[in-house]
Order: C-alpha cells, then sequence, then structure tokens
C-alpha cells in the first residue's frame, strides 16, 4: 500500500506548530526521502517528508511519513551532527513535530553552553 502524501491540513498543523515556536511564518518545503520502515528491511522506501530549515539557529528538520498515520523526525546542524527523538516512530503528526521541536531546544542549548556561547538566537546584554 503507497504511503500517502501530506494533506493541506497536515501542513496548516505543522506551519501553525512552527509558527507559535518562532513567532513567525516558516517554509516547510514538500520532499520524498528514502526510509527504511523496518530495520530488517534491505531496500529503502520512498516516503513523502516535510522539510524546513531555521536559519538562525543553523539547523534542518524532516518529518517523513512512513505510514497512513505514522511519522518519524530528525533535525540536524550537519550531515555528523543529527539527532531523533529518541523514539522511532509517532502515530500523530503533531506530536511528532512539537517533540522534535522541543529536544532540537534542549540540543541548542547544551551545544551553547559547551561552547559558552548564547544559545543561537539569543543575545547577551
Amino acid at each position: 500500500m503507497p504511503i500517502p502524501p501530506f494533506s493541506a491540513a497536515d501542513l496548516n498543523l505543522v506551519r501553525a506548530i512552527l509558527k507559535e515556536r518562532y513567532g513567525r511564518e516558516v517554509e516547510v518545503q514538500e520532499v520524498e526521502t528514502e526510509v527504511r520502515l523496518s530495520p530488517a528491511d534491505r531496500e529503502l522506501t520512498l516516503c513523502p517528508a516535510l522539510f524546513w530549515k531555521d536559519e538562525q539557529e543553523m539547523c534542518a528538520f524532516v518529518v517523513a511519513r512512513t505510514g497512513p498515520s505514522a511519522y518519524r523526525a530528525m533535525f540536524y546542524y550537519s550531515v555528523k551532527d543529527r539527532f531523533g527523538t529518541g523514539r522511532e516512530e509517532y502515530d500523530s503528526l503533531g506530536d511528532c513535530v512539537v517533540t522534535m521541536l522541543k529536544v532540537q531546544e534542549e540540543v541548542a542549548r547544551q551545544r551553547a553552553q559547551e561552547t559558552g556561547a548564547p544559545p543561537p538566537g539569543k543575545t547577551t546584554t
């Protein structure tokens, strides 16, 4: 069974969550990504995905739809600096996006503490 694309309602939900997080509109692109749906799978499956960047935090985000009501999330700062949420899959798009944003915020805070710099988007006074 093919994996359905994201609906207009899905896109509106993600855009609303991002606007709440950032206080502004964020461009969300519909893309495709290859995903190994099961660890035992040898083949990758082409899945619809949503992609956006936060230039201020120099971070990119991907949410892949892996089934009719199944989603996976990751964010990355570079090819070698990728993160997930600690959960393989979500059955709610909203929960997937909100959790990923919370995890990314914590990672950004930890990265800033390690470098002694203010978190991205913050200024010192």
